[in-house]
């Protein structure tokens, strides 16, 4: 039977086969990991602690659980228009399962390592299953993008296809791959939060909802007007849900989207969709920030769309 160390050990393992990062001064196995900076650049920082049966069921493949894991956290620094470095991993086990771990370090490990990004530390202990992760980026200081810096009749734009993962969650098993896929592994937009820091005003992923993070990037007082004919939806998701309203609920109030979501001057909005083209993405503009601090969904016949709800809470059961 494995202890702590043997996983300790084991992870070290895999994480010294890949090549080595010269800005890792000390990485696993000692009290605490050093790195060397890059000069001139912010560093910026991000934990987030994911937990069994909460965000995610666990009953999961282990490699989707390790890539969830880290995907989420990717997503926070692309929203600060931030670069990957460095991951620290704390993993709360039940049970020492060699297995288990080797295939959450398949998922994790792997988008690391197309993330740019080196694990050099972390903890392991015995208890219901719960993973933290903390991750060190950087980026330029003049171009760090931060939450609160709207401005009225600024447009709002955003990346990729939202509600996708929500409709994986509500059809359960009934979902078809490309829905599940979205849920379990989601893809940071890494890049694209890089190349958007260059034309944005102010940037948040989408993790909780459009309008949850929606009201999370506007600063005080202000609101927006939606148009939800504009929302990015894919052809797995109108396919799912017909029924617009029920598509709609799933779109605005559904969540773990891991889109950017930015608000951008209306001169600049061509700019930016050519700068994603380079990627192959898309970024649509889908409503403007307003003086008023209501935020307002509209049909396509110019009416009010009430959502069911405004998004997740994890206090909320």
């Amino acid at each position: 039977m494995s202890n702590e160390f043997d996983l300790i050990a084991r992870i070290r393992a895999r994480v010294e086969a890949a090549d080595a990062d010269p800005a890792v001064l000390v990485g696993i196995g000692d009290d605490a990991a050093v790195m060397l900076p890059e000069p001139g650049m912010a560093l910026v920082t991000t934990t987030d602690t994911l937990v069994a049966d909460r965000h995610f069921r666990s009953d999961w493949p282990a490699d989707d659980v390790g890539h969830l894991a880290l995907a989420a956290n990717l997503s926070d620094l692309a929203a600060m228009g931030a670069t990957a470095r460095w991951a620290l991993l704390s993993l709360t086990l039940p049970d020492a399962d060699e297995a288990w771990l080797d295939a959450f370090l398949d998922g994790f490990l792997a988008l690391a390592s197309r993330s740019g990004l080196r694990l050099v530390g972390g903890n392991i202990a015995s208890g219901p299953l719960n993973l933290g992760v903390t991750l060190i980026g950087q980026a330029d200081p003049a171009r760090v993008v931060r939450r609160g810096q709207a401005s009225p009749d600024q447009r709002i734009l955003v990346t990729g296809s939202l509600g996708d993962a929500a409709a994986a969650l509500e059809l359960q098993e009934a979902a078809p791959e490309s829905l599940r896929r979205r849920l379990r592994r989601p893809e940071p937009r890494l890049r694209a939060g890089e190349v958007l820091a260059a034309c944005a005003a102010s940037m948040i992923d989408i993790s909780d909802g459009l309008l949850a993070d929606l009201r999370h990037l506007l600063p005080p007082g202000l609101g927006a007007t939606l148009e939800l004919a504009a929302l990015p939806t894919s052809p797995a998701l109108r396919q799912a849900f017909r029924h617009d309203e029920r598509r709609w609920n799933l779109q605005v109030a559904g969540g773990n989207d891991y889109e950017l979501l930015l608000t951008v001057a209306a001169d600049r909005v061509d700019g930016c969709r050519q700068a994603l083209a380079e990627l192959a993405l898309d970024v649509v503009d889908i409503g403007r920030v307003t003086r008023e601090s209501a935020i307002v969904c509209r049909t396509p016949d110019g009416d009010v769309f009430e959502a069911d709800r405004i998004g997740w809470d994890h206090f909320e059961r």
